[in-house]
């Protein structure tokens, strides 16, 4: 059932205040962060409708409950729910049902989505059904409407999204603004199709994607309506564009973890975080499970040396501010009760989650798969032969090299000799990406080094972010093999030895989300990630989600395309 609005439930709000209407709940002797303030404040928090209605002492008019609850906490502290201020659900590769209750779980009761990974996959209906899927879920799901699908013109995806489309979208109540612009050089060359998609959200909240801009070029980004980043993969990059009036959204995810230089910088050189939010863009589902998202942002983040109330406001108000979200992002009257309880606030120990007042344990996560037939057979592609895997004669080759713990890579350069001398020692690996949505035959072929495979190979469509098949290997008929073995599982992850499947994770929605319920997801996660170590991949990556970011040729250095090797 859809939740009442702000506006019906006012003047509930103020007689429940006033002490003429009962709460539903009533929280007391807790110790509230107050992120108005920078204290912790004491009082009785009334809930009522979903909302705060009151804080203060209540203990004459409420000595005892009377067709309400009553829950002490103990002196525990009260938080607001935490907000991720950008992530990419289908990153988890399950349903957002699965993936709101490990979010809400760990405490983030609010999730701001891109969907462009299903909108490259699907187009408008995808994008339509997750709005739907997801309208009635106990978390708040707002969405950035994807502004690159595909992100460039040097792949092909299975969509194009044009601002005429998108703007049949834009007054969705949980639509918030335009996604992550990844098209830096269409918006510093006024494109026509960027400079129509900026000019449909002017009055909405835009997302930026700068990795590594700079400068003159920086300013003119930022001159364009830009509000935000989350791509600064260090201090001196996230200060330059905090500078310069972007929020900065700090990323902690499962390939990229930007969050102990960026907070390490903040932190010594004393910055005021009032415009700085946590993020964790793209994160698996076995991560969230063992520590949360922003749980274990605002828990780095302290034990690097901020202070606690500045990693707390990053987690609830800040978010909130940058994103215009007015009754979210603290403990006060006509926010929503939206609360996170904790044992320790420095540890970040929940012990228990509120959802519009409603503890965690109540809630119903229960949700139907709602999409169009053919998102559940995406995997579309022309016939491959050992022949289509043979690199193209060179004197000179560009080669993808792999940064450990980034999601950057490194332009190298083999001559023909040295490459194929790499090739046979292991030290260089094939690394092909294959249009899969409408059968073109488009494939590039190319040179990876760093990812540490030996006698197999690796596949997946999970390739950012146009999601075409991506395979790495050091041979060819392992490579062929294991992109068959995504056709037969309708998408996912694969690890091929020797001629053998050794494990599968299929996943059949788009070709990136499992339907599987998490234990069994994880189990088989699990399974797969740990054959791609046992074949000798690099520890200091992981397996397929860095794979899935060497198609992605908004980021530098090098990457590569269906179209083949992109350099920035």
């Amino acid at each position: 059932m859809k939740k009442k609005p702000f506006s019906q439930i006012r003047q509930i709000l103020i007689k429940t205040a006033m002490g003429e209407i009962k709460p539903e709940l009533i929280l007391r002797g807790g110790k509230i962060i107050n992120v108005f303030t920078g204290k912790i404040n004491s009082g009785d928090i009334l809930i009522k409708d979903g909302y705060i209605a009151a804080i203060g002492d209540y203990s004459e008019i409420y000595p005892s409950s009377e067709n309400f609850e009553i829950v002490n906490l103990d002196g525990k502290y009260v938080s607001a729910g935490f907000i991720n201020a950008h992530v990419h659900v289908e990153s988890s590769m399950v349903l957002p049902n699965t993936y709101a209750r490990e979010e809400v779980r760990f405490g983030t009761t609010t999730i701001i989505t891109d969907p462009h990974e299903i909108g490259n996959v699907g187009g408008m209906p995808a994008l339509e059904s997750i709005l739907q899927m997801t309208e009635n879920l106990p978390i708040n799901y707002f969405v950035m409407l994807p502004s690159c699908v595909p992100s460039t013109p040097f792949e092909h995806a299975g969509a194009v999204l044009t601002a005429d489309e998108l703007i049949k979208l834009k007054n969705n109540p949980r639509v918030l603004g335009l996604g992550e612009m990844m098209n830096v050089p269409g918006v510093l060359g006024c494109s026509e199709d960027v400079m129509n998609k900026l000019d449909a959200f002017d009055n909405y909240i835009i997302d930026g994607h700068s990795p590594m801009l700079s400068g003159n070029s920086l300013s003119a980004y930022k001159a364009a309506g830009i509000m935000t980043d989350h791509e600064s993969a260090s201090f001196n990059e996230a200060i330059e564009k905090l500078k310069l009036g972007l929020s900065i959204l700090v990323r902690e995810g499962s390939a990229a973890k930007n969050l102990e230089d960026i907070i390490r910088g903040v932190v010594d050189n004393s910055i005021d975080t009032n415009n700085m939010a946590f993020c964790t863009d793209d994160k698996h589902l076995s991560d969230v499970c063992k520590e949360g998202t922003i749980r274990c942002n605002i828990k780095k983040a302290i034990a690097l040396g901020l202070s606690p109330i500045s990693a707390y406001k990053m987690a609830t108000i800040n978010a909130a501010k940058i994103y215009g979200l007015k009754h979210i992002g603290a403990v006060a009257p006509s926010y929503k009760a939206d609360l996170v309880i904790l044992d320790d606030m420095e540890n970040v120990s929940i012990t228990e989650v509120y959802k519009d007042g409603i503890p965690f344990e109540r809630l119903n996560f229960e949700q139907k798969l709602n999409c169009p037939e053919y998102l559940l057979n995406s995997v579309n592609y022309a016939t491959i032969k050992v022949s289509n895997l043979e690199l193209p004669k060179s004197d000179k080759y560009s080669v993808i090299g792999i940064i450990d713990n980034q999601i950057i890579t490194k332009k190298l350069e083999y001559t023909y000799t040295d490459a194929q001398k790499a090739l046979a020692n292991g030290e260089l690996l094939k690394i092909a990406v294959i249009e899969r949505h409408h059968a073109t035959g488009n494939m590039g072929i190319g040179l990876i080094k760093g990812y540490g495979l030996k006698n197999g190979a690796v596949a997946t469509t999970v390739g950012h972010d146009s999601h075409n098949i991506i395979v790495v290997g050091d041979n060819d008929s392992d490579m062929i093999l294991a992109v068959e073995e995504l056709k037969r599982i309708k998408g996912g992850y694969t690890v091929i030895s020797n001629g053998k499947v050794i494990e599968s994770l299929p996943l059949i929605f788009g070709g990136l989300m499992s339907v599987l319920p998490t234990d069994e997801f994880i189990s088989q996660l699990d399974k797969t990630i740990s054959a791609a170590r046992n074949l000798g991949v690099n520890k200091n990556i992981d397996p397929f989600i860095t794979l899935s970011f060497m198609a992605l040729p908004v980021i530098p250095e090098i990457r590569i395309t269906d179209m083949g090797i992109f350099e920035m």
